[in-house]
């Protein structure tokens, strides 16, 4: 007998087909139309596509237990991985800040790892970082299994986890390269954006200060740089955040070349919101890239159609609210909180993405990326992460849909199509009909041999 059957679903998958989906022991055995076998538990999903569990590969929910100076508070692995269910989403790849400690060394890793197995209703793999004090503890974190290293060519915003300068990104890119891992990168300039705010902030401190205090040429330079330093070292590189159409054209251009292995992501605020919005929200929206402008916006859906992006993560960034509040945008706390909203973004676009490619770009690529093992495809032998969604529907987004812990998402109010229905984790369900049904179960996940 079947632990569990999806009925007549839209299966996303290489095209889009209506079938059965067979699950045992967590795992998919059966995709194929009429599958007569009995099951524990059915799902009937006539009217339903079933896409694969969004796999979300930049989340910052800073658990590392709480203990004194922790920032678990500013939002946790509990409330951080329920508001990625509510979204679609089984999988997340949490970054090494904002943390506390930020995990920057084996034991660091290790607590948070802990806090996430205790409170995780998702998977999870987890990030390293790459800071100049810390290139002897590289390895030790490589065996612990991260998937991989992330440095700040900018200011980070966080004392604990100060940028990297070009010679330390060319050491620690050659420990990652024999380590076998890619290493992500925020690529802004720290010389330009320093300076311009500086400039800015004598006179004025509002967000369209803030705006071009970080122009697209910081991101441009910047991702140039780090190309340069991973075509002489061999590193595998991974441009974060990505939020102008130009730096995506140098990170294809030097894969294409075969210059470097290189990929690069946005998120789905750079794809959604504008300056505008920006100075409409004001702190809520403040993130760093910044919100761009539409004909900028317009270029990341035409790469992002194009394939120029490997795919997109939410960089869910949050803070209490009483960092966010202040009239000197400077000062606030830079991050935007959507992790809910992934897959919404994506689907709400007209003229819409191929439902083939949105699976692409919020699970398959991102499981090829890192080498997570039975991830990222509705296929025989991967585990049963599936989102159930409901194309015909559309809503708008309140603060009491959110289910992360400050609910302070700049996509209230948005109307979106698609609401998900169900999503379940090896077959589990964790979101049915906008509630949260499960609690813990989470797993750890390291990344598969090198091939």
């Amino acid at each position: 007998m079947l632990d569990v059957l999806i009925r007549e679903a839209a299966v996303v998958a290489e095209r889009v087909e209506r079938a059965d989906i067979a699950i045992v022991e967590g795992k998919i055995v059966a995709v194929v139309a009429g599958i007569a076998e009995q099951a524990k538990e059915t799902i009937e999903a006539a009217g339903l596509h079933a896409f694969p569990g969004v796999i979300d590969s930049h989340v910052h929910f800073n658990d590392a237990g709480e203990h004194e100076g922790s920032r678990a508070h500013w939002e946790g692995a509990a409330t951080g991985s329920a508001a990625l269910a509510a979204g679609g989403g089984t999988l997340f790849c949490d970054m090494p800040l904002n943390s506390s400690p930020p995990t920057l060394t084996a034991a660091a890793f290790d607590a948070k790892r802990a806090a996430c197995e205790k409170g995780s209703v998702t998977d999870f793999a987890l990030w390293g970082g790459l800071t100049p004090g810390n290139l002897d503890h590289l390895e030790a974190l490589a065996q612990r299994g991260v998937i991989g290293f992330k440095a700040f060519m900018a200011n980070s915003g966080m004392d604990d986890f100060p940028r990297a300068d070009d010679l330390t990104l060319y050491r620690g890119m050659k420990i990652a390269a024999r380590l076998g891992l890619p290493v992500a990168l925020h690529a802004e300039s720290e010389e330009i954006t320093s300076r311009l705010a500086a400039e800015a902030a004598r006179s004025g401190r509002g967000m369209l200060d803030y705006l071009h205090s970080r122009p697209a040429l910081a991101e441009i330079e910047a991702t140039a740089r780090a190309i340069t330093l991973a075509e002489e070292t061999g590193c595998s590189l991974h441009i974060v955040h990505v939020a102008n159409a130009r730096s995506a054209a140098l990170v294809r251009r030097a894969r294409v070349n075969g210059w470097v292995a290189v990929t690069c992501e946005t998120c789905p605020h750079y794809l959604a919101l504008s300056e505008e919005d920006a100075e409409r929200l004001g702190p809520c929206a403040k993130c760093a890239p910044p919100l761009r402008t539409l004909p900028e916006i317009e270029e990341l859906w035409r790469e992002l159609a194009a394939g120029r992006f490997a795919f997109v993560a939410s960089d869910h960034s949050p803070a209490p609210p009483g960092m966010k509040t202040s009239p000197d945008c400077f000062h606030c706390w830079g991050g935007i909180s959507g992790v809910q909203s992934t897959l919404a973004v994506l689907l709400t676009r007209d003229p819409r993405l191929p439902l083939e490619r949105v699976a692409k770009l919020t699970a398959g690529h991102v499981a090829a990326r890192y080498r997570l093992p039975d991830k990222g495809a509705i296929a025989v032998g991967n585990d049963a992460d599936i989102a159930l969604v409901d194309l015909d529907a559309r809503y708008e987004l309140t603060r009491a849909m959110l289910l992360d812990r400050h609910q302070q998402s700049p996509y209230v109010g948005q109307t979106f199509r698609g609401r998900v229905a169900r999503t379940l984790l090896r077959g589990r369900t964790l979101f049915l009909e906008g509630k949260l049904v499960a609690t813990g179960g989470g797993q750890f996940l390291r990344p598969a041999p090198a091939t």
